[in-house]
């Protein structure tokens, strides 16, 4: 009788362990490569910092949803997995473009529970190595003589944030952007895919995703949509200001939850990354993940997407992208 007892109290420290121990799950919403992986891929760093005082002592899983610029994975997150503490979704600001657009069906802020901003980044423009055009006015030029002869890979179809960037600059150069040829790809990783295969001439994406991709020394990036010029691996980038083009364009990076996920565990999950965004250490990993220094949780991060994204229903509107 004694041998049954200690095989059951066995068994129950097994299963309290193995539910303590089960991997915290950060989906990025696109394929590899990409500004959706780069976020969960500091998280998964960021979470093992002792500053932290995560639960979880294992690594963190991290696994591709793409589909629809975050719409696949969204979609699963508020229909089938509601309730999943530990399941961590990343989201960028062009999520929220595509929420304010509804590209995420009949879908609002309110859906789901919106725990940390970890970083900002920023749009670029980028061409390859090899490519004629050696600054962005040259590439202007070129666009503005024969727009059907440059193809332009961007994450999303027309009105996603990186449609937007190079509209933007195209329209402070008076070109008509329904003139530019456009290929809609599945996240930044697949647009530099497409660059490096030759497949598109120009990618408007992120600046994170070209530190990334720089790397190789094989992609030219002509401009930064940032205020001031980049620290790091992209400081000799101009910004499209300093080439005479008011355009910029910043881009948050955090992650979200289910709808279902209880107080505590949402509580718990804000206060896991106010104490690791207050670390230097995640400073250093930040940087060397291609983004800049913004931290913002729980219910301030929640109204600032709403406002975000009310922004962007506006913008929108007035570009003729929704009615």
């Amino acid at each position: 009788m004694t041998s049954v007892i200690n095989w059951i109290g066995a068994l129950g420290a097994c299963v309290t362990l193995g539910a303590y121990a089960a991997p915290v799950q950060c989906i990025a919403p696109a394929k590899p490569g990409g500004g959706m992986a780069v976020t969960c891929k500091l998280i998964q760093k960021g979470l093992q910092l002792p500053a932290a005082g995560a639960k979880q002592d294992t690594p963190v899983k991290i696994s591709y949803l793409p589909g629809g610029i975050g719409a696949v994975a969204w979609n699963s997150i508020v229909t089938q997995r509601r309730a999943e503490a530990d399941t961590l979704v990343v989201f960028s600001g062009g999520s929220l473009m595509n929420l304010a657009q509804g590209k995420y069906g009949d879908a609002d802020v309110s859906n789901v529970r919106w725990v940390a901003a970890v970083g900002v980044d920023y749009g670029m423009i980028a061409v390859r190595a090899d490519s004629p055009y050696k600054t962005l006015h040259e590439l202007l030029d070129a666009l503005k003589k024969n727009p059907g002869k440059i193809t332009i890979g961007a994450a999303g179809t027309v009105g996603s944030q990186d449609w937007l960037k190079i509209s933007m600059l195209a329209k402070q150069d008076q070109i008509d952007p329904k003139t530019l040829r456009f290929v809609a790809l599945e996240g930044g990783g697949e647009a530099f895919t497409a660059l490096h295969a030759g497949h598109v001439q120009v990618v408007s994406g992120d600046a994170s995703e070209a530190t990334l991709h720089s790397l190789d020394g094989e992609i030219r990036v002509l401009v930064v949509l940032s205020d001031k010029r980049l620290p790091g691996a992209l400081a000799h980038v101009p910004t499209a200001r300093e080439q005479g083009l008011p355009v910029s364009w910043p881009i948050i990076r955090g992650v979200y939850v289910g709808p279902q996920v209880s107080d505590a565990d949402y509580k718990r999950w804000v206060g896991t990354f106010d104490k690791m965004m207050a670390t230097p250490e995640f400073d250093r990993l930040r940087a060397s993940n291609g983004l800049y220094p913004f931290a913002m949780s729980g219910d301030k991060l929640t109204a600032y997407i709403r406002k975000t994204v009310d922004d962007y229903h506006q913008q929108s509107i007035q570009l003729g992208l929704i009615r």
